[in-house]
């Protein structure tokens, strides 16, 4: 039996655009593939993630616990990562011959630490697969055109096919396309990113870490919402992977608040505060004669100690264990275990830009990503109203929802049996749709 040649267009050649195009054209050889990038060249931001390195996923290989890694999308992952999910991500790199590694964090990277093997890998996939790839394609419109559609870009060109996928990621212009097909929008706002904190003496300790430290946000709803994890202090306030996926979790909100909300933060957790006014007691009876600023009983950076101890304890710089009082030492226990910050406002997250938001997911079809409102359509990455939270997770949702973009538009081009609107895989410039 001969199958019919189809036509798929993609929009973006992004992650997911790209993925979906080569898990497409793997799959159903019949189709002719087409991406558009509006930009001057693809995987723009896979080149710059993980500051060069890519941080292609994470080895979380349990569905049930990676999508408590997404504050949006957990429930519509969790059957797709069933799936393909990122032990799926390791061996299609690795079966195309990138060397992967698995940091003790659990984020994987090439073992080139080079984002240039994860593009090379991909592009090498698309001229292999004779996927056709054009730069400098802006999209300006879509249109249904009989069964298929319509692609409008910036000059008036114009790339007809019988399946489109629309994976522009966090891009206005990809929302306006997906709204112009039917599909409605919760309003993206950001996600990922560090807390402003105007404390000039906490400033003054940028560059300082703490390994592990409990953060609790304080909302106007009443809500709090906890995090534990590293933590860096920055010219501007508070950042690391505590902050950042306190952020995620928080990003609705927060955005509604004007960033302006109450952080708690405990430096010593896995320990009771019964445990560390024990541990200030027994130092005060042997410590007696150094002053609280000259030595800790805790582990916790010197330099933060001591802000602990002058800043947020209030307490004199030459005071003596031995002249501790027992006011004094709550204070001290407080600043410990239950420091508050007001935050002042927020920061991105270096390069790494994520929103909460996109197209509503009960509009699209999880086993296939195709669109519940416009048969044909399907949408994947960061379009769709899912984030996660730093460590590769963002790219696992591109990868993931692109190969099932694929898979699915593969199927449904070796099913259907209607002729595409045009089965050149070039434009046909001012062409009227039907």
């Amino acid at each position: 039996m001969t199958v019919e040649p189809r036509q798929l267009v993609v929009v973006g050649a992004g992650a997911a655009g790209v993925f979906g195009a080569i898990a497409a054209a793997q799959a159903n050889p019949a189709l002719a593939v087409t991406i558009l990038e509006a930009g001057p060249a693809p995987l723009a931001k896979v080149s710059i993630s993980g500051g060069g390195r890519c941080n292609v996923t994470h080895a979380c290989f349990d569905p049930a616990l990676l999508v408590s890694h997404y504050p949006r999308g957990a429930r519509e992952l969790r059957g797709a990562f069933s799936r393909f999910q990122p032990k799926d991500t390791l061996a299609w790199f690795e079966q195309r011959g990138v060397a992967l590694k698995t940091e003790p964090d659990g984020r994987v990277f090439p073992r080139s630490d080079d984002s240039a093997t994860i593009v090379d890998c991909l592009l090498g996939e698309v001229a292999r697969l004779g996927i056709a790839l054009h730069l400098r394609q802006a999209v300006v419109g879509v249109e249904r055109q009989g069964q298929g559609f319509g692609v409008i870009t910036r000059g008036g060109q114009r790339w007809c096919g019988d399946r489109l996928l629309l994976a522009t990621g966090s891009s206005g212009v990809g929302y306006r396309l997906a709204q112009s097909l039917g599909h409605s929008l919760v309003p993206p706002v950001p996600s990922l990113f560090t807390f402003t904190i105007a404390d000039a003496p906490l400033r003054s300790l940028a560059g300082i870490s703490v390994p592990t430290v409990r953060l609790k946000l304080v909302l106007a709803s009443g809500q709090p919402l906890e995090q534990t994890g590293a933590l860096l202090i920055t010219h501007w306030g508070m950042s690391g992977p505590a902050v950042l996926k306190l952020s995620a979790f928080g990003a609705i909100p927060l955005h509604e608040q004007g960033y302006r909300a109450t952080l708690v933060v405990h430096w010593l957790p896995g320990t009771s505060s019964d445990h560390w006014r024990q541990t200030l007691g027994d130092f005060k009876q042997h410590q007696g004669k150094r002053t609280l600023a000259s030595v800790t009983p805790c582990p916790l950076p010197r330099r933060l100690w001591q802000y602990l101890v002058l800043h947020r304890a209030g307490l004199p710089a030459d005071l003596t264990w031995a002249s501790l009082s027992k006011p004094q030492l709550n204070r001290l226990l407080t600043s410990l275990t239950a420091d508050t910050y007001a935050i002042a406002g927020k920061g991105v997250f270096k390069e790494e830009f994520v929103t909460c938001g996109g197209i509503d997911l009960g509009e699209v079809n999880f086993q296939t990503l195709e669109s519940r409102l416009c048969p044909g359509l399907y949408l994947a990455g960061e379009l769709l109203n899912i984030d996660g939270i730093t460590g590769g997770f963002n790219f696992q949702n591109a990868w993931t929802t692109g190969w099932l973009a694929g898979q699915g538009m593969a199927r449904s081009g070796l099913d259907s049996k209607t002729s595409a609107p045009d089965q050149t895989p070039h434009p046909a410039k001012n062409r009227q749709s039907d």
